[in-house]
Order: C-alpha cells, then sequence, then structure tokens
C-alpha cells in the first residue's frame, strides 16, 4: 500500500561507490516516473481485456515490487524494479485515490457483450477495491489491496518492512546479470525512508491510542534485534553471493549502505517500539483499540468475502469441529486410542516419539527429505485430480532465521507470472518439534501442491488481473480443499495415522473460527486462545503459541480458511446433485481452479457455469 513510482536511478546508488551514504541518496525519493501510458489512462472506451489489463498496470504503478514478483517488471516497465516507490501517507492517499478512481470507472464500463471470464474481472476488480477502500477509511490499520495481510499494526512480530525487505532481496530482486545491480541498488537505497515512514505511521498510531498488545511487542522487538545485527548479510548479502561482474564492489557499498542508512532506521523503530511497550497492555483482541468493533467488522468480511457475523462464525466453528471430532475418534479407536477426549488423545498420539523428527539439524534434513517424498508423490497424482496439464516449479525454502519466532509453521505461495520465479514453500524450522510425521504431509499438500502454489499456477494463466488480485477465503478455502484431494487421492491409505493429522489440519482451521471470534468479538484472552487449541483439538503449544499471536496481529484472516473450504466443498456437493452420474472431478476442480481467485459468491457463480455446460 505504500508504494508509488519514484526516480532512484541507477547513477545515484553506485555514486554512492564513492562514499555517498544512503540516508544523502533519499531525498530523490520526492521525484516520481511517469507511469507508462498503458499504467495510467482510463478504461472507457477500450475493449474489455485491455480495460482489464489496464486496470493491473494501473494498480501495478503503486505497487512496483508485486510488478516484479509477477514477472512483468519489463520493456516499457522496467523502471518499476528500481523502485519500491514513495513511502507514507503520500504513497497511501495516491493509492486510496486510483482505487477509487479505479472502482469508478468500472461500475460506468458497459456489461454488455461480456464472456462469463470478463465479467468474473469487473466483479473481482470491484469487490476488491471496495473492501480495500473500506478499509484505507478506518483511522488505523494497513490494508493489503487484494491480498491478505491486513493488520491494524503497521510493524510487529510479524508485519513490517524489516522481514519483508530482507525476504524480497533474497528471493524476489533479479540478481542474475550485471544490469540487475544497478536496480538492486536503487531499492537498496530506498529502505531506509521505507522504514522511517513505516515508524511514523506506529508513531501517528499511538498518539490515537493504538498500541499492539505488550506480548506482541515483545517479539517484535527481539526480533528487530535479530533484524539489525543480521542485516548485513540481509542486504549485501545476496550481492556477495552473485557470481556476476560488478557484484563484489556492490555489495561493498551495499554494507555501507545499510551502517548508514539502513541499521539506524531499524533502530528508530526499535526506540518507538519500546517507548509502545512500556504503555502497552496485554489485551489480546482488536476490540480493545479505538473502534475495535469497526475495525473487525471490516476484517472478517474482507477476510471470509461474506457477511457471517463473528457469533455466526463462532458457533459454525464449533459445530464443524464436532463433527470432524466425531471422524477422528473413530480413527483413534482403530489405533488403540480409546480413553480421553479427542484432544487429549491427540496430544498422547504428538508425544509419541515415532512420530517424531530428530532433534536439531539432523531433524531438519528429515523434514526437508520427508517433504521431497511427498512433492514427489502428489504430481504423480495430479492427472487424475485435473483435466488440465500442470505441474508447477516449487522450491522448499527455511523460513528466515529472524521471522521464524513469530512465524507460523509454514507457508506457501505461486511463482511469478513469466516462470522466472518458483512457487515457494517456506518452512518453519526453528524447531522441529512444530512438525510430525502424520501432520507434515497434510502441510506440504496445503501450502504447495495442490495447494497454494498449484493454485497460483492456474492464475497465472489468467489476465493479468486475476493473477494479482487474490481472496483470503478463496486461497486457504482452495489449500484446505488440496488437503481433501490429497486424500481423496490415496494419501493416507497405508497410513491412517497420517490420515488422523490430515482430519487434525481441517479441525483446527474449525477452531481458528472460535478462537478468533473468540479473541477478537467475545474477549477472550491469549491464553483462553491457546488452551481452546490445545485442550480441544489436542494441538501442539509450541505450534499454537505462535499461531495464536498470529490471530492477534491479523484480526479475522484466520476465518477464511474454513470458511472457504466448507463452501467450496458445498458447492461440489450441489455439482454432484444437480449432475448424477454427468458429475466429473476432474472436470470439476478445473473449472474452480481455473475460476480463478475470487470472492465466494462468484466462485458459486463459475460452478453454476461448470454445471450448465455439463448438463449441455
Amino acid at each position: 500500500m505504500r508504494e508509488i513510482t519514484a526516480d532512484f536511478t541507477r547513477r545515484h546508488a553506485l555514486a554512492g561507490i564513492g562514499g555517498v551514504s544512503a540516508l544523502a541518496l533519499l531525498p530523490a525519493c520526492a521525484a516520481t516516473t511517469p507511469a507508462p501510458a498503458t499504467a495510467s489512462g482510463p478504461i472507457k472506451g477500450l475493449a474489455p481485456d485491455a480495460a482489464l489489463d489496464r486496470i493491473a498496470y494501473r494498480m501495478l504503478a503503486h505497487e512496483p515490487a508485486r510488478a516484479t514478483s509477477l514477472g512483468v517488471d519489463v520493456g516499457e516497465y522496467a523502471a518499476w524494479r528500481s523502485t519500491f516507490g514513495t513511502p507514507g501517507e503520500a504513497g497511501r492517499n495516491a493509492y486510496a485515490a486510483e482505487l477509487k478512481a479505479l472502482v469508478a470507472e468500472v461500475r460506468a464500463y458497459p456489461r454488455e457483450g461480456l464472456t462469463g471470464d470478463q465479467l468474473i474481472g469487473f466483479e473481482v476488480v470491484e469487490t476488491a477495491f471496495t473492501r480495500a477502500l473500506e478499509g484505507m477509511a478506518l483511522p488505523y490499520g494497513e490494508v493489503a489491496v487484494g491480498s491478505w495481510r491486513n493488520t491494524p499494526y503497521a510493524v510487529i512480530q510479524n508485519v513490517g518492512s524489516y522481514i519483508d525487505m530482507p525476504n524480497h532481496f533474497a528471493a524476489t530482486q533479479p540478481l542474475k546479470a550485471p544490469a540487475d545491480i544497478g536496480p538492486y541498488m536503487d531499492r537498496l537505497a530506498e529502505v531506509p525512508a521505507i522504514l522511517d515512514a513505516e515508524c511514523e505511521r506506529i508513531r501517528d498510531a499511538r498518539a490515537k491510542g493504538v498500541v499492539p498488545p505488550g506480548f506482541l511487542l515483545d517479539k517484535a522487538i527481539a526480533q528487530i534485534q535479530v533484524a539489525i545485527k543480521a542485516a548485513s548479510e540481509s542486504y549485501a548479502g545476496p550481492l556477495a553471493a552473485a557470481p556476476i561482474d560488478g557484484a563484489p564492489v556492490a555489495a561493498a557499498q551495499a554494507e555501507r549502505l545499510v551502517a548508514s542508512g539502513i541499521v539506524p532506521a531499524l533502530e528508530r523503530q526499535l526506540a518507538e517500539l519500546r517507548q509502545e511497550r512500556a504503555v502497552a497492555k496485554d489485551s489480546a483482541g482488536v476490540w480493545a483499540q479505538p473502534q475495535g468493533e469497526a475495525y473487525y467488522d471490516w476484517a472478517i468480511r474482507a477476510s471470509t468475502t461474506t457477511r457471517l457475523t463473528p457469533d455466526e462464525i463462532h458457533q459454525r466453528g464449533r459445530e464443524e469441529l464436532k463433527e470432524l471430532h466425531g471422524r477422528m475418534d473413530v480413527i483413534l479407536k482403530e489405533i488403540g486410542y480409546t480413553k480421553g477426549s479427542v484432544g487429549e488423545r491427540m496430544r498422547g498420539l504428538a508425544a509419541d516419539p515415532r512420530y517424531k523428527f530428530a532433534e536439531g539439524d539432523a531433524g531438519r534434513k528429515e523434514i526437508l527429505a520427508f517433504i521431497d517424498d511427498r512433492l514427489t508423490w502428489i504430481r504423480a497424482q495430479l492427472p487424475r485430480a485435473f483435466s488440465v496439464p500442470v505441474n508447477p516449479r516449487v522450491e522448499v525454502r527455511r523460513i528466515a532465521l529472524a521471522e521464524e519466532p513469530g512465524a507460523p509453521g509454514a507457508y506457501g505461495g505461486g511463482g511469478s507470472k513469466d516462470g522466472s520465479i518458483p512457487g515457494r514453500f517456506w518452512i518453519n524450522l526453528r524447531t522441529t518439534d512444530l512438525h510430525r510425521k502424520y501432520d507434515l504431509a497434510d502441510l506440504t499438500f496445503h501450502e504447495s501442491i495442490p495447494g497454494h502454489v498449484l493454485e497460483a499456477e492456474f492464475s497465472n494463466r489468467l489476465p493479468l488481473i486475476r493473477s494479482i488480485l487474490a481472496f483470503n477465503a478463496f486461497s486457504e478455502g482452495w489449500a484446505l480443499y488440496a488437503e481433501q484431494l490429497a486424500d481423496e487421492l490415496g494419501a493416507y491409505d497405508e497410513f491412517k495415522v497420517g490420515r488422523l493429522g490430515y482430519l487434525q489440519s481441517l479441525a483446527f482451521r474449525a477452531c481458528r473460527l472460535v478462537v478468533d471470534t473468540g479473541l477478537h468479538s467475545k474477549r477472550w484472552t491469549r491464553e483462553q486462545g491457546r488452551q481452546f487449541f490445545v485442550e480441544e483439538n489436542g494441538s501442539k503449544a509450541e505450534e499454537v503459541a505462535s499461531e495464536v499471536d498470529r490471530y492477534c496481529s491479523w484480526p479475522g484472516q484466520a476465518c477464511g480458511y474454513k470458511i472457504g473450504h466448507s463452501e467450496i466443498v458445498r458447492q461440489r456437493a450441489r455439482a454432484q446433485a444437480e449432475l448424477g452420474s454427468g458429475f466429473d472431478l476432474k472436470a470439476f476442480n478445473t473449472a474452480v481452479v481455473l475460476g480463478g481467485n475470487a470472492p465466494l459468491s462468484v466462485m458459486a457463480n463459475t460452478v453454476s457455469r461448470y454445471i450448465a455446460g455439463a448438463k449441455g
């Protein structure tokens, strides 16, 4: 949300080799580079596909780093690779104005003669941008336009550039040829201004009475301290490791930029967080913040793409948890776990040394080998699940050490639209006790194939705007549905305990409905949220400690998973009922995933079209 194109030239960055510091370069951020013509004109009068592309590039003009991750910062957009854009209030205001203008233009665009896919494109744009504008109108918080990481806190244990920037420079910023060095240095020189803009943002929020819970601040403070120590490796390290001409000289300059600009900016953030910690309370939910109820109302609508209330979501979670535990009970009894609640028996299972990985680096190697084995297996099953061939590249990476304490057990995402950046499965290895042999396969299917990485691979085949805009309920609902597909394809036919891990995963997401609404609407404490997972679902205490803290910093986000999954399953049942023997699982799956990431109501329309087509 902070990005607008800015004029930071290669000449400016490389001039620093002679001793110019990053801080000396920062005033250039005030100048802006004119956007290419295809990223700045109205959509009126354009053909539908051209109009949708125009919308995409007008959006990316405010998020050039996103253009890099998609692999579309080439040709006339190549200058975007050299900037993150203008940070701070000016960037937010300009982006909001652009979104407002685009919503008006989309609503005025004639719908006559549009194909079904084109209609979906305009519906998706209007929904995503309208929801984002509602969030931007709130007095605080950061809005992820067409994405999922909405948060009331601009810098916290799992939010902030101190996390995002090292990940970007390590995994996304191109560094394959000498010509890539200039853009790398240009963006590196902008990092201090971005960090300082965030610092001003959280300072302003504190003035409004918005202070994160103390226990989150404790984590963020510790992580920023690690980020400061690791700054040289995070920002200069990729250059030092790049086998290209000019990289060693640029790495030396990057070291000076880090020391004179990035580290001091991180230290200013650290000082502000320490001031916040001195006045922080430990109320876990956003209800304790000014206008917290209104914020949560928006957050759950953004996450679920429904109008469900917190009470309705809470009750649905309890009902689905009961049904899933009934299925788990049967398997637990079959394998000899007969006494106690499902949660108690699952805790006993987690303590069984047969299902633990070794400690330390030996266990980390076991985990990575296990993931590789499961990826090999699921790739071989894809022709049984989809009617369109797909075989996405997946890179398995350990979550950065500075991020691990505040990160979930894993996360994943698709590669770039041009294929130059692979899909990635990030695994948290701070301790091997986070994972078990009966649940790691399911986690792999969720985060990579046929989950997030595969879904993104299909999305990358759609028009650009559809590859950009994502909806939490569909993204995470699909990833849970992917877990179900893996089970249906036979992942656990010879390993009943693995099916328990899969069912516990679904039950875990049902628990999320209860805990997220409990924290933010029913005023639960952090400990109440943790204990619900441990006692009701047998979840590992180490795992849920970070999970619950994540819900505290991303209100509503955890509700999207099971709401989305249940709706996809409901739509499949509808298709089966209407088509009978004419139902084709491969065709259904392909129709849903190729329908693209969309609000749940739009996904339902996609299924209706599949049903109509199957009926002939």
